[in-house]
């Protein structure tokens, strides 16, 4: 009796897991026959796939009244941007009140030995009137280029940064490849308002770059240069030629001449120096021109006061985004002009830029 009760509960028990096993084979052959279907079905109906293509160009733009006063409180409706005569709808507005970001370079060559105590002074200065919420950099040249600080908040690694410019040991001044440097590589991928303030007494001596390779890279960036030439003599200029527009680079087409013509016979030591500071002046005038900043002709006694109004500028600087239209992305040069919605004022602007070419993926 008690072995058949055994035998049944062993044939209840295997006809219940024979029967179990049937019930994940039937739903197991119907999840795959599903899988199969939706699989079928993506293969009728193929993804969209939507490219998108972008390229935001930033336009920094100065407003003020004809007494020279900056105008403030503007907003984005008040601007019209054009592109080769063709208004833009902007796509991006900065107000006079968003963080600035500035690349300061220092011309620490071997002529400033006698002055470097006045240019950190005021390099510092200039570091007390920006915000706390804007960043800078530092950057100093002599016969290398030195990168003493990143972009940054910190007023501490930035004084610091001063602190260690140095004059150089060698002979040399690479003014154009610190500007190449922080153009095309610092300040390229940064967003928002930016601006470079330049300090030197002189004119480029060892660069790889040709100052009109910094001009062309200066035409094309976003950044607004502020150009500060001094001399350590603390010796004014008397006013001639070099300040016109034209001259050696020939106004606001491409540099014509390398070097001004000498003079009849043979120069002598202060003809060379004023040559080559006629020189300096005309490129650092130039350079501030095309990226829509201001030059500056300073003793170093006036260079705290120099900077005091490169800050108070930057401070009422705009910024304005547009993105071109894909049937204009040819690679050639665009013109731009700004305007603003009011009587009797000034507007210094970015006045070119070069559209990106798309490539052969991008044309499908």
């Amino acid at each position: 009796m008690l072995i058949t009760l055994k035998t049944r509960l062993s044939l209840v028990s295997r006809t219940g897991v024979r029967a179990a096993r049937a019930v994940f084979v039937a739903l197991l052959t119907t999840a795959l026959s599903l899988v199969q279907v939706q699989a079928q079905d993506d293969k009728a109906v193929p993804t969209e796939v939507i490219k998108v293509y972008s390229h935001l160009v930033s336009v920094p733009v100065i407003v003020s009244d004809r007494n020279g006063r900056y105008i403030s409180g503007l907003k984005e409706e008040d601007f019209k941007l054009y592109d080769n005569s063709a208004q833009q709808k902007l796509a991006y507005f900065d107000s006079a009140e968003a963080p600035l970001n500035v690349a300061l370079l220092l011309d620490t060559s071997r002529s400033t030995e006698g002055v470097i105590d006045d240019i950190r002074k005021a390099a510092r200065s200039f570091l007390k009137d920006l915000r706390p919420q804007d960043r800078a950099m530092v950057v100093s040249f002599d016969y290398a280029v030195h990168k003493l600080s990143p972009l940054t908040s910190d007023r501490k690694i930035l004084e610091r940064a001063i602190k260690d410019a140095q004059v150089g040991e060698y002979f040399g001044t690479m003014l154009n490849d610190a500007l190449l440097d922080v153009i095309d590589r610092d300040l390229k991928s940064v967003t928002g308002r930016k601006a470079i303030v330049l300090l030197t007494d002189g004119e480029d001596a060892g660069s790889r770059a040709s100052a009109d390779e910094v001009l062309s890279y200066a035409t094309e960036s976003d950044a607004m240069i502020y150009s500060i030439y001094y001399e350590p003599s603390l010796q004014r200029r008397r006013a001639g030629p070099f300040r016109r527009r034209g001259g050696i680079f020939g106004g606001r087409g491409p540099m014509r001449d390398r070097f001004p013509r000498p003079r009849p016979g043979r120069p002598d030591r202060q003809d060379r120096r004023e040559l080559r500071g006629e020189f300096a002046i005309e490129f650092l005038t130039r350079l501030s021109e095309v990226s829509a900043g201001r030059f500056y002709e300073s003793e170093t006694t006036d260079l705290k006061k120099t900077f005091m109004l490169i800050a108070e500028e930057l401070r009422n600087q705009y910024r304005l985004g547009f993105y071109p239209d894909e049937l204009a992305r040819d690679g050639s040069l665009h013109q731009l002009r700004v305007k603003v919605d009011r009587a009797d004022v000034a507007v210094r602007a970015r006045t070119q830029y070069r559209s990106t070419e798309l490539d052969s993926s991008q044309k499908d």
